[in-house]
């Protein structure tokens, strides 16, 4: 695997735990393009990351009921 992609790979890594989340897993994928005529290498980088978010509820019961993404 070329050194370039490694070296994008860590940097994408870098940033998204400066923003606070917590990267679980990750998996670079290396490969000739198909659409592309040319030789040059392409790469996939698939990151999973979590980044859990504090309630904000005072009560403490989770309950929100001015949620606009609860189902009713």
């Amino acid at each position: 695997m070329d050194e370039d992609m490694l070296a994008d790979q860590r940097r994408l890594v870098e940033l998204i735990e400066k923003e606070g989340w917590d990267v679980t897993d990750l998996e670079i994928s290396a490969y000739d393009s198909p659409w592309a005529d040319e030789d040059d290498p392409e790469a996939t980088v698939t990151i999973t990351a979590r980044k859990p978010y504090e309630d904000g509820d005072d009560d403490g019961d989770g309950e929100d009921d001015e949620s606009p993404y609860r189902l009713k």
